[in-house]
Order: structure tokens, then C-alpha cells, then sequence
């Protein structure tokens, strides 16, 4: 039985060890740090600014925090500019170069948002020791139950082809398949209905 709960502050840095590995091969992460020693150094510092900036929301992780989802609430998918500006210089110190190619992928995702309320899954990762064990459904299954009692629907977008599949049978249908301009990564958008 896998055990979901809250992430709490004293979780932050493995919340970010485990989605740093959780996203080494990432195809969105790779187009943002395509070096990847650079990117195994800089996705968890990237993981624990958004542990913090998501905490308006959901941060759900399994029990010895092997798998998480980060879910932000209906009316606030967008990072409002003031909040942006708050984390400025962790951001900048965060991205280095990367900061253009983090900016324009950030815009194409949020351009491609759906009109209407919606919980956004902005996140979801299960260390790669721990994959293929229902972790990652089990913390998923976890936020869809909490949208399911507010009535709204949940929403993602993954740059990865296999995640559509798994996402599927969790009851979200594909709504739009587009790719990040100037040479970034495919990405397919996902839609479920409460009680999908």
C-alpha cells in the first residue's frame, strides 16, 4: 500500500534530489540545461524554488518521498509577474544562461493553457530506483481525488510521448500536441473531467 501525503518544509531537499533525477532525462529540462552535467547540478536547485513557488497549491509526495506531484489551483497556473519578481535573483542564480530558454518554454507552456477553471499538475516525478512501482500513479490518483471532490477538471502538458499513455488511463484525454518555437521539445497537453 503506497502511503500519499502533504509535503511538508523539512521536505524540500529531497522532494528536489528526487525530481532533479526524476527529470535527468527529461526532454523540457534537456532543452533548458542541454549540457547534462549542468543540468544533474541545476534541476535540483530549479525543484526547490518550485517546491516553494508551488506551495499555494497541492505538494503531495509518497511517504519516504520517492515519487511527488506538485498541482497549482484553479485561477493560478499562471506565475503572476510579482511572484516572479520575488524570486528574481534565486531564478537568475538558478538558470545562469539558461534563463532565455527557461522563459520562452515557460511562455509556450502557459499559451497553451485552457480557458476556464482547472488544476494544473505542473509536476509529477518518481525517482528512476523507484519507477514501475505505482508510486507515481498512486501520488497523481491523490491530486485527481481533490479535484474530483472540488469539481473541477485537472490539467497537464508532458514533453515526454510515453507519459500520454499513462496519463490516459488516469482519465485524461489529449487536447493538443505542440512544440516549444525555436527548436524546443514537443509537448502534448492533457485534459481530464472531474470523476474522469
Amino acid at each position: 500500500m503506497v502511503t500519499i501525503r502533504d509535503a511538508v518544509a523539512s521536505d524540500r531537499a529531497a522532494v528536489a534530489g528526487m525530481l532533479g533525477r526524476a527529470f535527468a532525462e527529461d526532454p523540457a529540462m534537456s532543452y533548458i540545461f542541454p549540457d547534462a552535467g549542468e543540468r544533474a547540478k541545476r534541476l535540483p536547485r530549479l525543484f526547490a524554488l518550485l517546491f516553494d513557488s508551488d506551495a499555494v497549491g497541492m505538494r503531495l509526495v509518497s511517504d519516504a518521498v520517492e515519487a511527488g506531484t506538485f498541482w497549482r489551483p484553479p485561477g493560478q497556473a499562471h506565475v503572476p509577474t510579482t511572484a516572479m519578481l520575488r524570486q528574481a535573483i534565486p531564478l537568475l542564480a538558478t538558470l545562469g544562461m539558461a534563463l532565455p530558454r527557461a522563459l520562452r518554454l515557460a511562455h509556450a507552456v502557459e499559451s497553451h493553457f485552457p480557458v476556464g477553471p482547472f488544476w494544473y499538475l505542473h509536476i509529477a516525478g518518481v525517482d528512476p530506483a523507484r519507477q514501475g512501482r505505482g508510486l507515481g500513479g498512486a501520488s497523481i490518483r491523490a491530486g485527481l481525488a481533490r479535484c474530483d471532490a472540488d469539481g473541477v477538471p485537472a490539467y497537464l502538458e508532458t514533453a515526454t510521448r510515453s507519459n500520454v499513455a499513462l496519463y490516459t488511463r488516469l482519465g485524461f484525454a489529449l487536447t493538443d500536441e505542440w512544440t516549444v518555437p525555436w527548436g524546443g521539445p514537443r509537448f502534448w497537453s492533457m485534459l481530464r473531467q472531474p470523476g474522469g
